[in-house]
C-alpha cells in the first residue's frame, strides 16, 4: 500500500510544533544544530541533505527519511541523485536499509508529483 509522504510530513510539523510548545529550549537547540550543520561551506545544501537522507536510511528512521527526502527534493536533489544516496546507505546499512530506501524513493517520486 502506498503511503502519503506529504500527510507525514505535515504530521510530522504539527508534533514538531506541539514538542516545541511543550519544550523550546530543547527544540531551538536541536534548530540551531540542523541549521549549522546545513549551512553551506564546503558543501552546497543539496549534498548535506541527500548525506543526511543517507544516514536516516541507515538508521532506519522514517520521519528523517521523509523530511531529508522532501528537503533534497527543494534543494534540487535529481532522482538519480536520490538512487546514488539510497545505494550509498544500503551499503551502511544493510539490509533493512533496503526497505527505508525504498521507502525514500517512493516519498521523492510524490513530492516531484
Amino acid at each position: 500500500m502506498e503511503k502519503d509522504y506529504a500527510a507525514i510530513s505535515d504530521a510530522q510539523d504539527a508534533r514538531a510544533t506541539e514538542l516545541f510548545r511543550g519544550h523550546p529550549d530543547a527544540m531551538r537547540a536541536h534548530r540551531a544544530i540542523m541549521q549549522a550543520a546545513q549551512e553551506p561551506k564546503a558543501l552546497d545544501g543539496k549534498t548535506t541533505e541527500l548525506m543526511a537522507l543517507a544516514i536516516a536510511i541507515a538508521q532506519r528512521c522514517e520521519g528523517c527519511v521523509v523530511y531529508h527526502t522532501k528537503q533534497s527534493f527543494k534543494k534540487g536533489a535529481a532522482r538519480d541523485e536520490i538512487l546514488d544516496t539510497i545505494a550509498v546507505a544500503i551499503e551502511m546499512g544493510g539490509g533493512p536499509a533496503t526497505v527505508y530506501g525504498a521507502n525514500a524513493l517512493e516519498a521523492f517520486d510524490q513530492f516531484a508529483g
